[in-house]
Formats: C-alpha cells, sequence, structure tokens
C-alpha cells in the first residue's frame, strides 16, 4: 500500500493548473449513454475513479476513444444494462447510469452502492423519482432492477438536497414524454456542468443554479462536445495549503465565481486575494486568523472544504468552530489531526479547534478523499516529516498532487 511522506515548513510559492473537476466529469461521463451518437470530452482528470467510470461504461458495451485528457464516447454498441457490485463498491457515483439506462433503454440493473466512510448517502430518492416517472422497481439479491416502457414528466420534490439525485432524475428526464419539473434540487456548479453539456446534446433544460429545474423531454439526444469545468474543490484546497503555510501562489484555469464562500474565508482568515479572469492568486504574510466554518448545500460553504480549514485552523491564531450538518461521520480526521498536536474537541456535529503555533510531524492514516487533503495540509506546516497512510483515496480525488505540490516548493514524496 502506497504513503506519502512530507517533511513540513516549507511554504508553497508559484503556479499550479487546476484540473477537471471529477464531480462533474463522473456523471457527464454518463451522459455518454443517453445517446448512439458520438460524445467527445474535454479537460478530463486523470483519476481513478474517471478510470472506473470508463471501464464500467465499456462493460456495457458502450466504444472509448481516449487522449491524454479527452475522451469520446460512442453509444451505438451498448448492450449490457448492468452496473455490477464490484464496481460500485469502489465508487458511489455508479448509482448515476440508473437513469440514463432506464430513459434510453427501458431497463437498468444497478448494485446497491453499499456504506460509505462519510456517512450514509440513501439512494431512495433516486428510485422514488424513478417511480414517479412510471418506473417498476424491485429491490433483490442486492441490485435495483428498473423497468420502463417509456418515462413519463412528472413534478418531483426532494425531501433531502441530493447531487446525484437530481442528476440522475435530470439525465432521466431528458427522454422521458413531457415535462419534469424536479423540486429542492441541487444548485451545484457540477449540476450546471452537467445541465451544459446535455443542452449541447440536444437537451431541454431551464433553471440549473436554482432550487427549481425544467426539463422537457425529447425524442432523441445527440452527439456534442463538452470541456469538464474545473475543479473548485481542488482549487480550494491549494488555496488553503497556501495560506496555512504562509505562502504565495496562483492558480489557473479556475474559476473564482464557483469558489465564493471559500475565498471569503480565506480572506477572513487574512489572506490577500486577486482574481483575474480565470488565475486566481493568493498571498498569506504571516499567520492566519482562526475561521468558523458551517457546512451547508451550495451556495453555502461546502462540505468538501470542511477538513481542509479544520487543518488551517489547527495553526491558526484564536480559536473556531466547525460544524458538519451534511455527513454525519465527517470529523474521522480528527483523531489524525491530534496525532500531529492539534488540540481539537468534538461534541456531535461540531468541533471547536484550539489553534497551536506548530504542529510535529507522526504517521497518521486517511480515512476519505477530504480527510487525506487535510492530513496534507496539516503535514505541510508540521515540524518533521508526516507519513500518511492509505493514500489510495488522493487518486479518487486528486490529479497528480505530490507532483503539483512538489512544483511548488513541497517536500513530499511517495513511498511505494
Amino acid at each position: 500500500m502506497q504513503k506519502l511522506a512530507i517533511r513540513g515548513g516549507a511554504p508553497l510559492h508559484g503556479e499550479v493548473r487546476i484540473s477537471g473537476a471529477k464531480n462533474a466529469a463522473l456523471p457527464i461521463m454518463c451522459a455518454g449513454l443517453l445517446t448512439a451518437e458520438p460524445l467527445h470530452l474535454t479537460n478530463l482528470p486523470d483519476l481513478h475513479d474517471v478510470g472506473t467510470m470508463r471501464k464500467l461504461l465499456q462493460q456495457m458495451g458502450i466504444s472509448a476513444a481516449t487522449a491524454p485528457g479527452e475522451i469520446t464516447f460512442t453509444g451505438d454498441t451498448i448492450d449490457k444494462w448492468e452496473a455490477p457490485y464490484d464496481m460500485v463498491k469502489t465508487m458511489r457515483a455508479a448509482i448515476l447510469v440508473l437513469g440514463p439506462l432506464v430513459a434510453r433503454f427501458g431497463d437498468a440493473r444497478v448494485s446497491l452502492p453499499g456504506g460509505c466512510a462519510i456517512g450514509s448517502r440513501p439512494v431512495d430518492l433516486h428510485i422514488k423519482g424513478l417511480q414517479a416517472m412510471g418506473a417498476e422497481i424491485t429491490i433483490e439479491h442486492g441490485y435495483i432492477h428498473a423497468k420502463a416502457r417509456h418515462l413519463k414528466g412528472a413534478r418531483i420534490f426532494f425531501d433531502l438536497v441530493s447531487v446525484t439525485g437530481t442528476e440522475n432524475l435530470m439525465m432521466a428526464a431528458t427522454l422521458a414524454d413531457g415535462v419534469t419539473v424536479l423540486e429542492n434540487a441541487a444548485r451545484e456548479p457540477e449540476v450546471a456542468d452537467l445541465a451544459n453539456c446535455l443542452r449541447a446534446m440536444g437537451a431541454q433544460i431551464t433553471g440549473d443554479g436554482t432550487d427549481t429545474l425544467t426539463i422537457t423531454g425529447v425524442k432523441e439526444l445527440h452527439g456534442a462536445s463538452h470541456r469538464i469545468m474545473p475543479d473548485r474543490i481542488e482549487s480550494g484546497t491549494f488555496l488553503v495549503a497556501a495560506a496555512a503555510t504562509g505562502g504565495s501562489i496562483t492558480l489557473t484555469d479556475t474559476r473564482a465565481d464557483i469558489l465564493d464562500t471559500v475565498l471569503e474565508k480565506l480572506a477572513e482568515a487574512g489572506a490577500e486575494i486577486k482574481v483575474e479572469g480565470d488565475t486566481i492568486h493568493l498571498e498569506m504574510r504571516g499567520r492566519p486568523r482562526a475561521v468558523n466554518v458551517r457546512t451547508a448545500p451550495h451556495p453555502a460553504f461546502p462540505t468538501d472544504m470542511q477538513a481542509q480549514f479544520m487543518a488551517l485552523n489547527c495553526i491558526a491564531a484564536g480559536s473556531a468552530m466547525v460544524v458538519e450538518t451534511i455527513f454525519e461521520n465527517r470529523f474521522m480526521h480528527v483523531q489524525e489531526l491530534r496525532r500531529l498536536g492539534a488540540q481539537i474537541e468534538v461534541e456531535g456535529n461540531t468541533a471547536v479547534v484550539r489553534g497551536v503555533e506548530r504542529l510535529e510531524g507522526a504517521t497518521v492514516m486517511a480515512t476519505d478523499l477530504r480527510a487525506s487533503a487535510s492530513l496534507v495540509i496539516a503535514g505541510l506546516v508540521a515540524q518533521g516529516e508526516t507519513v500518511i497512510d492509505r493514500i489510495y483515496h488522493l487518486d479518487r480525488g486528486y490529479e497528480h498532487l505530490e507532483a503539483k505540490l512538489s512544483r511548488l516548493g513541497a517536500d513530499i514524496r511517495r513511498l511505494k
């Protein structure tokens, strides 16, 4: 099992290009199931989850022509409508094939995702939505089996805001008869990016970026080209790392308009931020100030940035409260940060972080993707060497992280 070894203490300096967004790429890849014509995607990140999704789609019979950062799917040879457990268990986003398969082929068999390290992510919203659109669904032998002669438009209200639920039902509705209205829908930029891709394929969608999506079904979708949006969480992670280390970095190929709450918190922590076009420059002079964080669905502060800001607060001046409202188990990085000398107390969904002047290197274990990022940030500021075990989580969501950090001056290496 691979590990990362980090010798902390060096401020990050330089320029880094931001990769395409994993959370946009995965649902957009599934959109290739909706048409027999080629779907050409660019700015595709080189990530483990992206590779897993490509293999899953190819198992179904879709053809995939790849080049660095690009892929072209052609869906005229799809002959299997199943997502097996061995794929779904490693990547919960595989549930996103359910809606497109039922919409186009009238049949889909998708394994239930099983457990998740950061908490429950139920699929009942996906199932109820498809049932409202006329699908017959049974749960048998650990699989969701959905059938429909043809989906019909419906009004669907989400009891809880669900990003993948919104994406699944939006894709299904593009080929349904009539109009589908999704209320209390997710407003994340990645949902809007999927909508942009679907519109390029001929879908009729309005309201993305708001909590009400309206989709008027069409007879068929056609091929298209689409560039995956930049990864806002990777952007935020590098900015927090630079702020924590007292560095000065410039992000390129990114977007500030999808990072409003993150940039506001970094400015509150004392960072100087300048935005020009698709670049963001951050400079931190001196020790950061502690900042309170409360996660909530977009456009509020993203849960995927909670762990990184907790790492920043560990060495900040003052104390801060971190409140997690999305996932019930997303404080598993706390005990690992404590091993580095952090002072954190947890009660329920709230963590109180009292900043210390320095952390000390130690061996720690990553528990999920964003927890891994928080440990990397903590390792960058800790005295001595920090070794992070189980870094396969990082490879699921950060493209060539240690190479990018090395170019910014970090002393980081991968141990085989």
